[in-house]
């Protein structure tokens, strides 16, 4: 009997799980709730670019075409590229666009029965139990549900999508009070162009949040209607932002993205030598780290307009908390069309927000929160199973419990791809998708629940100690390249990809690097 796998979203990760289980012989069946894919791409503000350089976020057989001649590439450069990878692979034909998965459950075997297993899924095999998923899908046109089976599944719903991140307020104090309008980043890009510009145009706008898609969302608004209905910005929080120019993207890539930065860290899991070299180490990270902090408070206005963090550069990179300014950012600052309010909280009143500390109202007719979004509630929820959404989101106190960030040791017969954050996405999720087909080709094998669980508690400590508040995002920035020795070490691939020992050291490690690693040997 055929063994079908199930693909659940057609973002970058989905269209790598789909042409690396294709090459295993497999036709994976893709459901995408969107009409294209891109996943979190076909839902970004247009104006925002490409957070990595583009030589750090491709595909390893799929180079950018050349007529993409900007260092960070546009929105609509990114969506074709993705689409054409689609395309130049043949993966369309098996994706079932418009079809969005309501839930998934497993049947087959009792909860008692999975328990008491001491390998993954029985036999430690991808296929090896009896059990098989269904699929609730429904068709987003016409409403009509259908129940699609299948023996493995494949979760690539990512976290920055779906299900939105509104912070909870009294019920006096919240946007039943305000006498405007409120809304979520996500129901802006769901506007047309035409649409969401009316919407902002000669409007007093106030955005809550201080990450990439609210400082994007300013300069939107600020672009639009200049000084005269400034966008008030309030931040709780200030993050590292770069410079959209070259000397910021490759200089990043060589401080952060080469195997000797991994030297100045400690990793989970790593030998004595390795521990003592990094301690010894760490005075020239907390060195490099405040070098580049002078040169950002040199190059941009972050003192003047209250944006400098509170917290080192190096310790916004582990936890993926970095971003590019958008383009005007400095001049929309300079001329007030964009108003920074720093701010541990606020409230809404009747004419709009009353911010903690200042006594007159902020004046506006449109709130828009840029709060992120529930990715581990959104996960939770596509499961039917009580005891399953226990397992998939573990301790609100931890990390995920996913063994390398992919398998869960008690739910079987499923991946999860996307999730977990890196320096370079696109990269890890390559890596991770080459590794699954590895194992679903039968080419590898899994340790016991036992040791997955344990190594899962050292990532777990290691992750939190790194990513401090931020750790349910479960990034693993700080080692980007210990984890991806790990995936080709359990592949049966040599870890160190470059030529050379200057290279393997100083050179930026890239897609390109993990090229052909499911190849047969």
């Amino acid at each position: 009997m055929e063994n079908r796998v199930a693909i659940v979203g057609a973002g970058v990760s989905g269209l790598l799980a789909c042409k690396y289980t294709l090459e295993k012989g497999f036709r994976p069946i893709v459901f995408e709730a969107d009409e294209t894919v891109g996943g979190c791409w076909a839902h970004t503000l247009d104006s925002t670019k490409l957070q990595n350089i583009k030589d750090a976020y491709r595909f390893s057989d799929f180079p950018w075409p050349c007529s993409v001649k900007d260092v960070f590439p546009s929105h609509s450069q990114v969506m074709e590229y993705l689409q054409s990878y689609a395309l130049h692979f043949g993966l369309s034909s098996y994706i079932k666009f418009n079809s969005k998965v309501l839930s998934i459950d497993y049947v087959g075997e009792s909860y008692e029965e999975i328990g008491s297993w001491h390998l993954w899924g029985g036999t430690g095999k991808p296929f090896g139990s009896k059990g098989k998923w269904h699929i609730r899908v429904q068709d987003v046109k016409t409403g009509t549900i259908e129940v699609y089976q299948a023996e493995f599944v494949i979760l690539c719903i990512g976290q920055f999508s779906g299900l939105p991140n509104i912070p909870d307020l009294p019920p006096d104090q919240g946007p039943d009070v305000f006498h405007g309008k409120v809304l979520h980043v996500m129901d802006y890009t769901a506007l047309n162009s035409s649409s969401a510009k009316e919407l902002v145009k000669n409007k007093r706008v106030t955005i809550i949040g201080s990450h990439k898609s609210a400082m994007d969302l300013a300069a939107i608004c600020a672009n639009i209607n200049g000084p005269k209905y400034p966008c008030a910005v309030i931040q709780r929080t200030a993050h590292w932002f770069l410079p959209n120019d070259s000397v910021s993207g490759y200089g990043l890539g060589l401080l952060y993205f080469n195997r000797l930065a991994g030297f100045l860290d400690h990793k989970p899991g790593e030998t004595f030598l390795l521990r003592t070299l990094a301690t010894l180490l760490s005075p020239l990270r907390l060195g490099i780290s405040k070098f580049v902090e002078c040169y950002l408070k040199w190059r941009l206005p972050l003192k003047k307009y209250g944006l400098v963090p509170k917290y080192r550069f190096y310790e916004n990179v582990y936890a993926i908390q970095i971003a590019m300014t958008p383009d005007n950012f400095v001049n929309n600052l300079q001329e007030g069309s964009i108003v920074i309010k720093n701010s541990p909280g606020f409230k809404f009143c009747r004419e709009g927000l009353i911010i903690d500390g200042e006594t007159k109202p902020l004046e506006t007719d449109i709130v828009i929160f840029a709060t992120g979004f529930k990715g581990d509630q959104k996960l939770k929820n596509i499961f039917e199973s009580p005891v399953f959404q226990k397992y998939i989101t573990g301790s609100p106190t931890s990390t995920l419990p996913l063994y390398r960030q992919i398998i869960h040791p008690r739910i079987p017969q499923l991946a999860i791809i996307g999730y977990s954050e890196s320096l370079s996405n696109l990269t890890t999720s390559e890596i991770r998708c080459q590794w699954l087909a590895q194992f679903l080709g039968g080419r590898m094998e899994l340790p016991s629940i036992t040791e997955m669980e344990k190594d899962i508690t050292i990532w777990d400590e290691y992750i939190k100690k790194y990513n401090g508040k931020y750790f349910r995002r479960s990034s693993i920035g700080a080692a980007y390249i210990w984890y991806n020795d790990q995936l080709c070490i359990d592949m049966g691939r040599k870890p160190r990809r470059k030529k050379g020992i200057f290279a393997e050291l100083f050179e930026p490690y890239a897609a390109q690097d993990y090229a052909g690693l499911t190849d047969e040997m």
